[in-house]
């Protein structure tokens, strides 16, 4: 079987990690994290950035810097990991859900204004794919309307939108190291801070409240519970981890995307006979190959897609499940303006495996099934 993913390896992790063990430091904020932290503001020209010990725990921090208070609502797509909404949830806030873009499976900047009220205090953008949200147009907005923008970059490390890296636009930026990324420190994630004045609360808040910071840094003689926070800093360990990797960051890209590329070309034949949709990657967007995705006719045909693909030896997924229609979305949150396309694209979409090291031959063999799959029909 041909897996979806496979998360990736370089070959130096190991030794980072016995480095670390070494040093004995191996709770975080050592060599490793600092390293990480110094690689992602360098590369993105984020004034702040701090590991974390995931996107799911950058959200919610990014949701505390904003002040989230019950009553509040957030503006973000339906098309999403439940991520992006707990961590406001948890702050009690109201989810507000729009319509997306067909084209980019990415919110629908056009339909935001009127779901907008007096109780909106932020505008939450997922980067679907690594592929940009149309951000002009969003900060614009939020702008105008004195609102909050957190970028949900999970899946948008080494993407950009008109030069600016995905998670520098807005106010905050929060990616992901998941296994299933493209550079991973098994669980672990990054927060981006634009204004450099929130940057010591966000490391009270990462260090459960306390001004530890400032005190390693010899700014103070001691440190103290100065504010709520929680623990959000994660191992040193997984931070040598996802450091070997961020050391290779240009491998695996041009890795993926090579496979992106050959995906694309294979199946241009497919698009051009009508028989899938193949991804859209706007002007002013360059992407980071997370994931190449089919859409297929209808749901019925992604399941036997799916089914076909499985029995022979290829493994394919779909997501997400739309959150306005999950049990959690109904309580939490409400759908702003008509579901013209949330739901009827999620059923379509397809995931192809795509992953760093993925050989030419299993490529071959996944474009030869699906090639397959659509001459018999």
């Amino acid at each position: 079987m041909i897996p979806f993913n496979v998360p990736p390896v370089i070959g130096t992790e190991e030794d980072y990690i016995k480095d670390a063990i070494s040093k004995r430091k191996i709770c975080g904020d050592g060599e490793y994290t600092k390293k990480c932290n110094a690689w992602l503001e360098d590369k993105t020209e984020s004034p702040k950035v701090l590991l974390t010990t995931s996107c799911t725990h950058a959200t919610e921090m990014a949701a505390l810097l904003c002040e989230i208070k019950p009553g509040d609502e957030v503006i973000m797509p339906s098309f999403t990991f439940v991520s992006t909404a707990d961590a406001f949830v948890l702050r009690g806030a109201t989810v507000v859900f729009v319509d997306i873009r067909p084209d980019t499976m990415n919110i629908d900047e056009t339909k935001i204004e009127a779901a907008i009220t007096e109780k909106t205090k932020a505008i939450v953008p997922v980067h679907y794919a690594g592929v940009a949200c149309e951000m002009d147009t969003i900060m614009d907005i939020a702008r105008r309307h004195n609102l909050w923008v957190v970028e949900d970059a999970a899946q948008g490390v080494m993407s950009y939108y008109k030069g600016k890296a995905l998670g520098t636009i807005g106010d905050f930026g929060c990616y992901s190291f998941h296994e299933t990324k493209n550079y991973s420190m098994g669980e672990g994630g990054a927060i981006l801070i634009k204004n450099q004045d929130l940057a010591e609360e966000a490391e009270i808040i990462r260090e459960k409240g306390t001004n530890r910071a400032k005190f390693f840094r010899g700014q103070i003689d001691k440190y103290t519970w100065v504010n709520a926070g929680s623990s959000y800093l994660p191992s040193e360990l997984n931070a040598a981890y996802l450091y070997a990797q961020l050391e290779q960051a240009d491998k695996i890209f041009d890795d993926r995307m090579n496979t992106w590329n050959c995906y694309y070309k294979a199946f241009e034949g497919l698009k051009e006979a009508g028989k899938v949709e193949l991804p859209t990657i706007p002007e002013g967007c360059s992407h980071n190959a997370h994931m190449f995705y089919l859409k297929c006719k209808d749901l019925e045909e992604r399941t036997n897609l799916i089914r076909y693909a499985k029995k022979n030896g290829v493994e394919m997924v779909f997501h997400y499940i739309p959150l306005h229609s999950s049990p959690a979305g109904k309580k939490y949150g409400r759908f702003s303006g008509e579901d013209i396309y949330t739901t009827r694209e999620s059923e379509r979409l397809v995931r192809l495996p795509l992953y760093y090291g993925l050989t030419e031959s299993d490529r071959n063999k996944v474009i030869e099934i699906i090639k397959t799959y659509f001459d018999n029909k």
